[in-house]
């Protein structure tokens, strides 16, 4: 394939208002990592802006993280369809957690709502229930709270935001995965995604309704869907998958998951710590949905592989002599995976893009 030509971007390192934000809290709450020093939950040094928290016990080391999903809730409420959301809520906070090598294990949910609605929360739990059965993990209760005017949302019902937070436990005597075992010429992994997930929605509602208008959702997307149903694709879940791949002694050496601010900001997590980087030419393809959104949108292929996944969930580092086993044992589970590139010894993640201008992206790292 050509290269239409290159595009450097220098954002993994220039903050932008919500990057400072996250640093703010990040950093409030590295002011009371000495509350616990010495003491039954004590933080475990690990790398800043981990996809989880380690905590050390005198028999295990957990793993906490939290998040939400974010404004994909639109959707549901336009579709009167909120069944899927639970799929999202627990990707998002147990496909954290295993980054880290830790198996989820129980999650926690806060429902704030404007008003109560008996068939829609009874939706909402059970798919929960069925993504936390799947997922090998135990609901261990939450809040369900009413805040009348301070919560918004599509239509006449009932309105809602929804987050959780997640427990795992790491193995006894296993080491965390941290990216600290990744190698130059390390092989990378590409898991393909179903969707958008849970993140880049405000981009693609913004999209479609300057296209089709106040009820864009009813458009067709295709000859069987509609543009609201085909993203209210429910989230994968890839971590009981993968605590399968540890327990057969997998060696892994890093994952990272994808979510909001593409592919590179995710991956650079695990390797900018450790000098490490990675050219990506033969990641999944982007979904049609996405290519579809990026022509009706006239985005760049940059602003593109900053929002969306772009067809990758999670990405797996692993060495080559290691890798055919590991993409057998991942397609035996019915996931899609290819080697999406491979690591390198220089401070930047290389994209060969697959969207519209197939560019080769270059994402600096800036200290």
């Amino acid at each position: 394939m050509e290269l239409a030509g290159d595009v450097g971007i220098k954002g993994l390192g220039s903050y932008s208002l919500a990057d400072r934000c996250s640093q703010t809290a990040f950093m409030a709450s590295k002011r009371t990592f000495h509350n616990r020093a010495h003491r039954w939950g004590e933080a475990v040094p690990t790398l800043d802006h981990f996809f989880c928290q380690l905590l050390r016990t005198p028999t295990h080391t957990l793993a906490i993280a939290s998040d939400g999903i974010g404004t994909k809730i639109e959707i549901a409420e336009r579709c009167a369809n909120f069944a899927t959301l639970g799929y999202d809520l627990v990707a998002m906070v147990a496909d954290d957690i295993i980054c880290c090598g830790a198996e989820p294990t129980h999650l926690s949910n806060i429902l704030d709502v404007d008003k109560l609605d008996a068939h829609i929360v009874s939706e909402l739990f059970l798919g929960l229930t069925r993504a936390a059965n799947e997922a090998n993990m135990m609901i261990t209760g939450g809040e369900t709270a009413e805040l009348g005017n301070r919560i918004g949302g599509f239509g006449n019902g009932m309105h809602f935001n929804w987050c959780a937070t997640a427990l795992g436990i790491l193995p006894d005597h296993e080491k965390a995965i941290d990216g600290s075992a990744i190698n130059e010429g390390d092989a990378v992994i590409s898991l393909q995604s179903c969707g958008l997930r849970s993140n880049g929605f405000s981009l693609a509602r913004k999209i479609l309704s300057a296209q089709f208008g106040e009820h864009w959702h009813r458009e067709w997307f295709d000859r069987e869907k509609t543009w609201g149903e085909q993203l209210l694709t429910p989230s994968l879940i890839y971590a009981p998958h993968i605590v399968s791949l540890l327990q057969k002694k997998m060696p892994i050496a890093g994952i990272a998951h994808i979510t909001g601010g593409g592919i590179a900001a995710n991956f650079e997590r695990i390797l900018s710590p450790w000098n490490k980087g990675a050219v990506l030419d033969s990641l999944c393809a982007p979904h049609e949905e996405m290519k579809c959104l990026q022509t009706l949108g006239s985005l760049s292929d940059r602003t593109c592989y900053e929002t969306w996944n772009m067809g990758s969930g999670m990405l797996l580092v692993i060495s080559p002599e290691h890798q055919e086993r590991l993409l057998n044992e991942l397609r035996a589970k019915k996931l899609g995976a290819q080697v999406a590139g491979f690591v390198t010894s220089e401070r930047a993640i290389i994209i060969r893009s697959e969207a519209r201008e197939r560019l080769k992206l270059e994402f600096l790292y800036e200290d």
